[in-house]
């Protein structure tokens, strides 16, 4: 429509030349569909401000998964003493990454410097502090549209934000807060930003492999489970774990973040298209089903295991079904994306019911376990339900096989280098600050010492 706009626009500028006798030899000899043409391609691209709204709101959608959400849905499955330093590091981790995210994040991840030969697929340049960006630059979408490059660069700040945020279900109850400070922006620097290239840049190391990550399967979930598990080990087991009961102090609260998490999660998702259109509407409707099997599902399988259907089973198959359809939100069909809601639901319930208590680690709120465990299974099956014959937008120019072969490749090195960055930046953390809380504050509780309150009087 716009393009149609200025090549009218163009037909009427050349006539109008055309009656002006010392102008007319100008356009004499150019048929009005050439200079309709050059026209077109010297206009600037302009920011749909249609799409540059929607993508301003889906990235207060996704603020809002972090806070309030997520710090509800992980406060309230923490004990009480804890709750306040569990909300307080989330909120805490969301605003340091935003600082580094605009000081050099965003130039590592995206920059304007593409590099040549190995560095390039890793890393990018030369948009330190947002260098060389203003109120009129603009970023490419997948069509031939952009949007505000501001709009663009907070987006994705908000997905660097929440995916360190994530790590911290890990490492509740027994990591300091100083700590925590210190770890975040080595993570970011080491772990987050050289994936986040290499999946959605252009030059990427598995962008250019032609992996299928819509919105964060590895970027973010993989990348935060595989590092919060790294981290906890480090850390060791909280205190009493696993003898000691340690319930959930506010499922209530747990519950409101969960429904907090579904609606931002939209923006995440739906976001994730850079534009208000079709793709966007299909990532919508795919969010919606994959998570809605996902919460049910989990629930259907506590009453097999021979347990009852419960409000944090419910609550575990959301965020499960939420997290296995981000790689494929615009890659499936809505049918695709509820078989993938049931089959995460069903193997991050053995990851947190079976595999946990066997190889005793203390994944405190199971981060690994949904997040990690349902971003592994969502980036490989993406290769599946993106097929036509599941109602996928594949047009079958490359074999299953290959797909499959390319996401495992993918998951595999998103794996090793989470892995890998995460135990450096910890052992960082721990010579310079130390990582854990002594015995005894652990004893009376994050929340007194630590910060010297109470969430609760």
């Amino acid at each position: 429509m716009k393009s149609t706009l200025i090549k009218i626009g163009a037909v009427g500028l050349t006539a109008l030349l055309a009656s002006h006798p010392a102008l007319a030899a100008v356009v004499a000899d150019a048929p009005v569909a050439e200079v309709a043409e050059a026209v077109v391609e010297a206009a600037p691209a302009v920011p749909n401000p249609g799409n540059n709204a929607w993508m301003m709101t889906a990235t207060i959608l996704v603020l809002l998964m972090i806070l309030p959400g997520l710090a509800l849905f992980y406060g309230g499955l923490t004990r009480s003493k804890n709750m306040l330093s569990t909300m307080t590091q989330i909120g805490a981790t969301a605003a340091l990454a935003m600082l580094v995210w605009v000081m050099w994040g965003y130039s590592l991840a995206f920059g304007d410097t593409v590099y040549e030969g190995t560095l390039g697929l890793f890393i990018s340049g030369g948009s330190y502090f947002l260098s060389g960006t203003d109120a009129s630059s603009t970023a490419a979408t997948f069509t031939d549209e952009v949007i505000s490059k501001y709009v663009f660069i907070s987006f994705q700040m908000t997905f660097a934000a929440i995916t360190a945020a994530l790590i911290l279900g890990s490492t509740a109850e027994r990591m300091k807060f100083s700590a925590t400070m210190m770890f975040v922006p080595l993570w970011l620097t080491i772990v987050y930003f050289p994936i986040a290239h290499m999946v959605w840049a252009g030059g990427g190391l598995l962008f250019e492999d032609g992996a299928l990550d819509f919105a964060g399967g590895t970027v973010v979930h993989i990348n935060a489970g595989v590092s919060g598990l790294v981290l906890a080990y480090l850390l060791g087991k909280r205190r009493g774990y696993p003898d000691e009961q340690m319930p959930p102090h506010s499922m209530t609260m747990t519950m409101v973040g969960t429904g907090l998490l579904w609606v931002g999660w939209f923006g995440f998702n739906a976001g994730s298209a850079l534009e208000a259109d079709g793709s966007a509407g299909l990532a919508m409707i795919n969010t919606f089903v994959a998570t809605a099997a996902g919460g049910l599902a989990w629930m259907v399988i506590e009453r097999i295991a021979g347990h009852k259907g419960s409000a944090l089973g419910f609550c575990s198959g959301v965020i499960a079904g939420l997290v296995a359809v981000t790689p494929a939100a615009g890659n499936s069909g809505p049918f695709g994306a509820i078989l993938l809601g049931i089959v995460s639901s069903l193997i991050c319930y053995l990851a947190v019911a079976k595999v946990k208590g066997k190889f005793g680690y203390d994944d405190s709120l199971d981060a690994f376990g949904i997040h990690g465990i349902g971003g592994i299974v969502g980036a490989i099956g993406t290769a599946v339900v993106y097929q036509a014959f599941l109602g996928g937008p594949g047009d079958g120019s490359t074999a299953m096989g290959t797909q499959l072969f390319i996401q495992f490749k993918s998951v595999v090195i998103t794996i090793l280098w989470a892995g890998i960055g995460t135990l450096i930046a910890g052992l960082l953390t721990k010579m310079v600050v130390g990582l854990r809380v002594t015995e005894e504050a652990e004893v009376e509780g994050l929340d007194i010492s630590e910060h010297g309150e109470r969430a609760y009087n």
